[in-house]
């Protein structure tokens, strides 16, 4: 049996080391530079109205249904640009067009964000015929936005959860190009002993494939049930 519990995002285990010398201090500041500009190069760039988006993408943020739900309704003929039916899937548009659904205007929503921490036996899904309570259980009432967990915790794991309806911020935070890291504290119902840990560390092959923790240690020496790992696998 685990417990896991998600302490913090972009975190570390590992200890910083101080340059000894001068030429490691320089080293060390053109690794942050480097950093910085790929960062900022990583940034998502402002909305200008004559940008072109996927037309499903644009009526996804309004709240009204999923990407792919959106392009269904495309299909069938119920969403028009400017007056005008559009039955074309990957349409693009401008953000200043008008687009209706049935004949009513939709407009983008206003981005909700709410951190949650997240209890045992809850879901982290927006729905699932076999979970008989999931998060958004939780949060009824709490927006008339539709919001979306950020990642997955399974039903045993407890901790911070962010749901949103923001897609570009979902979307750096859970895509593997931006390598953020999760940190979980877990707590096993038998010591994890000293070799084990080197596996986990250097890598095991599980049913979806290899992986390995970009950090672990015991969260306390005297108990050797209480484990630190910091991972940024978006597997569950």
């Amino acid at each position: 049996m685990v417990a896991m519990k998600n302490t913090r995002d972009g975190g570390s285990f590992k200890g910083s080391r101080k340059a000894s010398s001068a030429t490691q201090g320089t080293k060390s500041s053109a690794r942050k530079i480097a950093k910085s500009k790929k960062q900022a190069k990583d940034l998502p760039k402002l909305k200008h109205e004559d940008e072109l988006i996927r037309l499903n993408k644009y009526i996804a943020s309004t709240g009204l249904c999923s990407r792919r739900e959106a392009d269904e309704f495309i299909k069938a003929g119920l969403i028009s640009v400017n007056d005008k039916l559009v039955t074309e899937v990957g349409t693009r548009v401008k953000p200043s067009d008008v687009i209706k659904y049935n004949g009513e205007r939709l407009k983008e929503e206003k981005k909700v964000y709410i951190l949650m921490n997240k209890p045992k036996d809850y879901i982290a899904t927006l729905e699932d015929p076999h979970a008989k309570k999931t998060v958004i259980d939780l949060i009824k009432g709490a927006c008339r936005e539709r919001v979306y967990p950020v990642g997955r915790l399974d039903r045993n794991t407890t901790g911070v959860l962010l749901l949103t309806n923001d897609g570009e911020l979902t979307k750096r935070l859970t895509h593997p190009r931006f390598e953020k890291m999760k940190v979980y504290h877990v707590e096993l119902n038998k010591n994890l002993k000293p070799a084990d840990m080197e596996k986990i560390a250097t890598g095991i092959m599980l049913e979806d494939g290899f992986i390995k923790a970009d950090a672990i240690n015991y969260v306390n020496t005297e108990d050797k049930k209480q484990i630190g790992i910091e991972i940024h696998s978006g597997r569950n």
